[in-house]
């Protein structure tokens, strides 16, 4: 195993209510949807008509860009509503529960066999569990023809009140490590296995190319970029990419029984709860019926995501794996002469150099440098510190610390977008 020196990163303390008892409920909401950013620009055709009844793990949507990639339904119901942009941006699309139009069940024996090299990634292509492989650079969905230099599988998460990766594999090691040798033929080059310093995730022997990484406990070392900064950078033409621990045994799952998994493990916390929760639910869930019943009286908002990096939304998103519920508008802060003097400057808001800020960059790298080179739009400098292995949520704990603005995170997805238009030219 691959051990570390840990120079930073910090405890972000979001106050919650205990659960009330022990145990994981499976909770399937009565509705769900599949929804996108319009920064994402997913340009998709449908497959399916309003009213439609789907399975679940059914293709509903298609990629316009890459035919071959498809989304399929998180839960076996009717299509309720289908909302596409401009240009056939995917806005959402939402489905009602109809437990008996059952699951989907697709042939995996070619994937399995081992001896066609695409088979495997035309079964994750076509079942949608693709869309759960992270590219870096950029932090978009990998083409369908790209081959990563590493793949990054995350089996920690710092985020503060993020559900345990162990937790959620739990009871789940034979399909864990089937998935772990489906990303092995995905790549030539390392699997680096990232988890905390308890027993290891994988027991036994470790196959070759699969390289255990000890991750501290603090914030931000449990996200993919600084370990993909520290072990692997990401470059252009290099892609690397990360996924989390349960979408790798949704993999393995998926190869025994032909089925992609229901259910995913989350988290329900924040200061407006009265008592918080982990449940399994589908992806896309609806966010107020998971919240229903647990919430404290009073105005709130439901974000789906951390606290740090999480956005106020109805329905569950992609990626995340956790539920924030906040309170109502925050407490005003005490007048103070310098904090007023910046907020009512000309300029945007200064960035102080601090001992938080470079424990909120995990103190990996040079702090003061690289924010002047995001900030500035200096692309030279901040690909020679190895910028392009960030991405936004990387950056949302130094936001925290600094209240900057405009904000890196905003920062940082601007001087990313100009990099990708300029190796695109």
């Amino acid at each position: 195993m691959l051990t570390q020196v840990f120079s930073g990163g910090l405890t972000v303390p979001v106050p919650t209510a205990a659960p009330e008892r022990n145990g994981v409920d499976v909770m399937i909401t009565e509705e769900a949807a599949i929804t996108a950013l319009p920064e994402d620009d997913f340009r998709v055709e449908p497959l399916v008509d309003q009213g439609d009844s789907v399975e679940q793990g059914a293709p509903v949507l298609r990629s316009r860009r890459h035919h071959v990639l498809l989304v399929t339904a998180p839960m076996p119901g009717r299509v309720a509503s289908i909302e596409l942009g401009p240009g056939h941006r995917l806005s959402s699309i939402r489905f009602f529960l109809e437990p008996e139009a059952g699951r989907r069940e697709v042939d995996t024996h070619l994937a399995n066999r081992g001896d066609d090299p695409g088979a495997l990634r035309d079964l994750l292509l076509g079942t949608g569990l693709w869309r759960f492989f992270r590219a870096r650079p950029f932090g978009q969905v990998p083409l369908p023809t790209e081959h990563p230099s590493a793949i990054f599988v995350m089996a920690v998460d710092t985020r503060p009140r993020a559900p345990s990766p162990r937790e959620a594999i739990s009871g789940r090691a034979e399909a864990f490590e089937r998935g772990l040798h489906a990303l092995l033929r995905m790549t030539e080059g390392p699997v680096f296995l990232c988890q905390d310093g308890g027993r290891p995730v994988l027991e036994g022997v470790v196959p070759d190319r699969l390289r255990p990484v000890s991750v501290a406990a603090t914030h931000p070392w449990g996200l993919a970029g600084l370990q993909i900064h520290r072990l692997c950078p990401a470059e252009v033409g290099t892609p690397v990419w990360d996924i989390h621990a349960e979408d790798v045994a949704a993999i393995g799952s998926l190869l025994e029984t032909g089925r992609v998994p229901e259910t995913r493990l989350v988290s329900i916390a924040g200061p407006a709860l009265r008592q918080a929760r982990e449940v399994r639910c589908q992806p896309g869930a609806d966010l107020r019926e998971l919240c229903h019943g647990i919430v404290a009286p009073g105005p709130h908002t439901i974000v789906s995501g951390s606290a740090l990096d999480g956005r106020e939304a109805h329905w569950l998103r992609h990626r995340d794996r956790q539920v924030t519920v906040l309170g109502g508008k925050p407490k005003r802060r005490a007048p103070h002469w310098f904090l007023s003097a910046l907020e009512t400057a000309s300029r945007p808001k200064p960035l102080i150099p601090t001992a938080a800020l470079d424990q909120a960059l995990g103190g990996d790298l040079p702090a003061a440098p690289f924010l002047r080179a995001l900030t500035s739009g200096d692309t030279e400098t901040f690909r020679r510190l190895g910028g392009l292995s960030f991405v936004e949520e990387d950056l949302a704990l130094a936001d925290y610390i600094t209240g900057a603005a405009p904000s890196l995170r905003a920062c940082l997805s601007a001087l990313l977008h100009r990099i990708a238009v300029e190796e695109a030219a």
